[in-house]
């Protein structure tokens, strides 16, 4: 790091030394230089050609399906020959096909692992890392339960980590019913599992296996919808489509309860439960004409959408950080790999800034 601050120092330098300079007066048959052409800001519009076709391979986090599967429908009303599909493999099975070269981008509910990003290595492709929202993850019961106010991250951990033998709800705290306790949440293939097992447990995929488990979040709604008994957890967004029908408990990281909203996820203080999600572009890919516009398209007009699919916008800087990193074409990943419980919006845009970390060697 020193040594690109001190290189960063010594360009600064030497630009404002040049500006300083008489500048040379060039041959007057010299042709002038061709301007560079303007990199767009986040803000801006992006022209989509009409004419553009061909076919958009997305598959991965059923958490960010729902933001991509609303920007590809807004593409496809001004681009109606390119064909996008969306597919829901949760993001571990997202990252299987990215990196065999079955897609050309993949929806993240989380960073990519040290172990995925040796199989992008591994099958030749390099990605480009795009985080696209915040998102919080929404712990929920039964509307008929009336006891659960709210859930400390201890007892959750109780609950949830390997080992776990309760049963009931008198097990988990002193004055509760002793009532079944039926569990409800996202396999082992998805992101939301990982970074819950990670927030909750202290170790990503530490879970206990007797549960109900589910890539699709619709089925996990209508299991807890259905279950007087049932606990579960999942993306915010599909609780705010499903309130009707769910009862959000609040969690307590340590500061009091505090309940996931679109302020308290994006101010930070629902912790540790809240998390930037992503999509990943094939480098390749992004050279293709109908690849490169949507993910252009996907980054200036993903904050219009994101409220209506009920997810946290980032700030401007973020998405001008993002837009600039995939035109400047910067692979790799600026996370450690996997998981990492506690990223605020300030956290990300110090990471937005960063230089991607190179790729970890191949065993």
């Amino acid at each position: 790091m020193k040594k690109v601050l001190a290189l960063s120092l010594l360009v600064g330098m030497a630009l404002l030394v040049g500006c300083a300079q008489k500048p040379v007066e060039p041959p007057t048959d010299a042709m002038p230089p061709e301007p560079m052409p303007a990199e767009p800001a986040a803000s801006a519009e992006v022209a989509v050609d009409p004419n553009l076709s061909g076919e958009i391979k997305i598959d991965g986090s059923s958490t960010v399906y729902p933001i991509t599967e609303a920007v590809a429908e807004e593409f496809g009303k001004l681009a109606a020959n390119v064909h996008v599909t969306v597919g829901i493999s949760g993001t571990g099975g997202g990252f299987k096909k990215f990196t065999a070269g079955e897609t050309d981008i993949s929806d993240a509910s989380r960073p990519i692992k040290d172990k995925e990003m040796v199989a992008a290595q591994t099958g030749g492709i390099e990605f480009i890392e795009l985080p696209v929202a915040y998102d919080g993850l929404a712990v929920m019961v039964n509307p008929a339960n009336t006891f659960v106010d709210h859930l400390t991250v201890d007892e959750l951990k109780k609950i949830w980590e390997p080992g776990s033998t309760i049963k009931k709800w008198s097990e988990v705290r002193a004055g509760w019913p002793e009532e079944e306790l039926h569990l409800y949440g996202p396999d082992t293939d998805s992101g939301t599992f990982d970074y819950f097992t990670e927030a909750i447990c202290g170790k990503e995929g530490e879970c206990r296996s007797d549960y109900t488990p589910s890539t699709d979040d619709n089925v996990l709604v209508t299991g807890i919808a259905g279950d007087q008994g049932a606990l579960g957890y999942f993306g915010f967004a599909y609780y705010a489509e499903n309130q009707d029908k769910l009862k959000l408990v609040p969690v307590d990281g340590g500061q009091g309860p505090v309940a996931p909203s679109d302020t308290t996820i994006n101010d930070g203080s629902y912790q540790p439960l809240s998390r930037p999600i992503f999509i990943y572009v094939k480098k390749a890919a992004a050279e293709r004409p109908e690849v490169d516009t949507f993910v252009k398209y996907y980054l200036t007009k993903v904050a219009g959408l994101l409220k209506e699919v009920g997810y946290t916008a980032l700030p401007q800087a973020a998405y001008d950080a993002g837009l600039k990193r995939y035109t400047d074409r910067v692979t790799g990943s600026v996370f450690s790999g996997g998981s990492q419980p506690g990223v605020k919006i300030e956290d990300l845009l110090a990471k937005e800034s960063a230089p991607a970390a190179p790729a970890p060697t191949t065993p």
